[in-house]
């Protein structure tokens, strides 16, 4: 897998991820759509780690800067 998102892009998705489990962990959010964002944050953590997104391959895109 080439990498294919920048610093910028993991920053924000981790932020995200953080953001999501605080709302979950005080109750903020519940029920399905808790569910649903927690598992939405799990992909933004593993694809921050591992600096590459699927999604950003099937639309061409790359945010990581050129050697």
């Amino acid at each position: 897998m080439k990498k294919n998102m920048g610093t910028l892009d993991k920053g924000i998705r981790i932020a995200a991820a953080v953001i999501i489990a605080l709302l979950y962990y005080f109750n903020v959010i519940e029920g399905t759509l808790a569910y649903v964002l927690m598992a939405f944050s799990i992909i933004f953590l593993l694809t921050s780690f591992i600096s590459f997104c699927p999604l950003y391959t099937l639309f061409g895109w790359n945010s990581c800067k050129l050697k």
